[in-house]
C-alpha cells in the first residue's frame, strides 16, 4: 500500500476474517482506528487500528508487538491481537486493543483539568511509564490523544511502543529534540510528560522554537509543582531532565523523604528555691573548674601533637570518616546494555550533608556515552553514608563514584574525596 490511504468508507470489511469495521472512530495519514468486537465476546467493544503495512518495517512492527502483547499493567491498554491483513490488495498491519470510553484529549477542548485532577491523572501515567522504562521500553508518543479511560481505569495507549533508539513516525511538539536522531531512551518520555501537562492545565502546549534550541515556554499561570515539574522535564538535553521517581517526589516530598527523627527531650529537675543559692555557688564553681580544664586540655593539644597512635588511643573517632550506608545501582534499559562493547566507565562527584544524604551530585568524567552518564548521575542523587564526625559531630563529606558497565552488569566503587 504505497499510495492508498485508510478510508473511513471501509466500515463493514473484515479483518483477517476475524475483526469486523463496525464504526470509524479516526485517524490520520499514517493510521485509521474503527470499533470492533472481540472474537470471543462479540458484546465486548475493541479498538482495531490499521497501519500500511510498509510505512516502516512491517517485520520489526510486528515483533515490537510481539513483546508488547507479553505486557501487563493495570495503567497499559491491554493489546489483545495483532497481524497483517489486505483490503482491496492493500497490504496493511493491524492491532486490537481495549476500547476506552473516554480520552483525554477529547476533554480539553472544553476545558482544562483542575489542579486536583492533574495530580489525580500523574500517578497512574507514572506508574505505568515506570512499568515500560523498568520493561526496556520507551512509550514515545505520550499525549493527551494516548492517554485514555477504560472503565474507571486511567490508561496508557500500547499499541506504538518503541524499544530504545527507535525514532517514532513523526517529529512534533511533544516529541523530545533527541527523537531527530532517533536516540530516544526514557528520557524522551520525560519530554513528552512535561508538554502533556501543559496543554492539561493550560488547554495549550508550550510555546517551542526547536531549531532555536531553547527551553519551551511554560506560562506562569500554571501552580506549582507542576509548573517546576514541566520546566525540568523540558530541558532540551535529555542528561538533564527530571526522572520519574523525581516527578513523583514533587509530587509528594513527604513521601519521597522519611521525616528526620526528632531529638530526643531532654527532663530537667526543678531546683527549689530553698537550695537555689547553694546549688548556684556550687554550679559556679564546677563551672569554673571545667574551664580551666578545657582551656589546660586546649594548650595541651597546641604544645604537643600525638602521635596516630595515640590520638585513637586518647580520642577514639574524633575524626570518623564517612561510610557507606546504602548503595543504588542505574536502571539500566536490556537494550543498553547489550550495546556496551568491552567497558564504560563513569565518575560522578557527590556532596553529602552532615545527615548523610546527597546534596548534590555532578560528572567528574561522563564517559563515551550520555545514556549511562544520565543513569549513573541519577542513581548516585539516591545513595545514603553514614556522616563524617568530627570531634563527634557530624559533618559533610565529598565521594567519587566510580560506575563500571559492562554487558554482565554494573559495578560502582566509591572512594572518599578531599572537600
Amino acid at each position: 500500500m504505497n499510495t492508498a490511504k485508510i478510508c473511513s468508507d471501509w466500515v463493514g470489511r473484515v479483518i483477517d476474517g476475524r475483526f469486523a469495521l463496525r464504526q470509524w472512530l479516526g485517524g490520520s495519514e499514517q493510521s485509521g482506528v474503527f470499533l470492533t468486537e472481540l472474537e470471543e465476546d462479540r458484546s465486548q467493544k475493541a479498538a482495531i487500528k490499521l497501519i500500511p503495512a510498509d510505512a516502516r518495517d512491517a517485520d520489526a512492527q510486528l515483533a515490537c508487538w510481539a513483546r508488547t502483547q507479553t505486557l501487563s499493567h493495570p495503567h497499559l491498554m491491554r493489546l489483545v491481537s495483532f497481524g497483517r491483513c489486505w483490503i482491496d490488495g492493500a497490504a496493511l498491519l493491524y492491532a486490537v486493543t481495549e476500547y476506552s470510553d473516554e480520552i483525554l484529549s477529547q476533554i480539553l477542548p472544553d476545558r482544562p483539568l483542575t489542579p486536583a485532577e492533574a495530580k489525580e491523572m500523574l500517578g497512574p501515567i507514572l506508574d505505568a511509564l515506570s512499568y515500560l522504562h523498568g520493561k526496556g521500553f520507551v512509550h514515545g508518543h505520550l499525549k493527551p490523544s494516548n492517554i485514555l479511560v477504560v472503565g474507571d481505569q486511567l490508561k496508557l495507549s500500547s499499541d506504538r511502543l518503541h524499544l530504545p533508539g527507535i525514532p517514532p513516525a513523526a517529529s512534533g511538539v511533544y516529541d523530545a529534540p533527541e527523537a531527530a536522531t532517533g536516540n530516544i531512551f526514557s528520557a524522551a518520555d520525560l519530554w513528552s510528560l512535561g508538554v502533556t501537562l501543559v496543554e492539561i492545565l493550560t488547554q495549550h502546549t508550550p510555546v517551542w522554537d526547536r531549531l532555536a534550541q531553547q527551553e519551551p515556554v511554560v506560562p506562569e499561570s500554571i501552580p506549582q509543582p507542576f509548573a517546576a515539574i514541566a520546566r525540568e522535564c523540558l530541558r532540551p538535553d535529555p542528561e538533564l531532565r527530571c526522572t520519574v521517581n523525581d516527578v513523583r517526589a514533587s509530587l509528594d516530598p513527604a513521601q519521597a523523604a522519611p521525616p528526620r527523627p526528632r531529638p530526643a527531650v531532654k527532663i530537667t529537675r526543678e531546683v527549689t528555691p530553698v537550695k537555689l543559692g547553694k546549688a548556684a555557688l556550687i554550679a559556679a564553681v564546677l563551672v569554673l573548674v571545667v574551664v580551666a580544664a578545657v582551656l589546660l586540655l586546649r594548650f595541651h593539644r597546641t604544645a604537643h601533637a600525638p602521635s596516630a597512635g595515640e590520638q585513637q588511643t586518647a580520642s577514639q573517632g574524633a575524626a570518623a570518616k564517612a561510610a557507606v550506608a546504602e548503595r543504588v545501582l542505574p536502571d539500566v534499559l536490556p537494550a543498553a546494555r547489550e550495546s556496551i562493547r568491552g567497558q564504560v566507565n563513569v565518575k560522578v562527584r557527590v556532596t553529602v550533608d552532615p545527615d548523610g544524604q546527597v546534596s548534590n551530585a555532578a560528572l567528574a568524567s561522563p564517559g563515551p556515552s550520555k545514556y549511562f552518564a544520565r543513569v549513573a548521575l541519577e542513581a548516585a542523587q539516591r545513595w545514603r553514608f553514614q556522616p563524617a564526625q568530627v570531634d563527634g559531630r557530624p559533618v559533610s563529606s565529598a565521594w567519587l563514584l566510580q560506575f563500571q558497565f559492562t554487558q554482565a552488569g554494573t559495578e560502582v566503587t566509591p572512594v572518599q574525596a578531599e572537600r
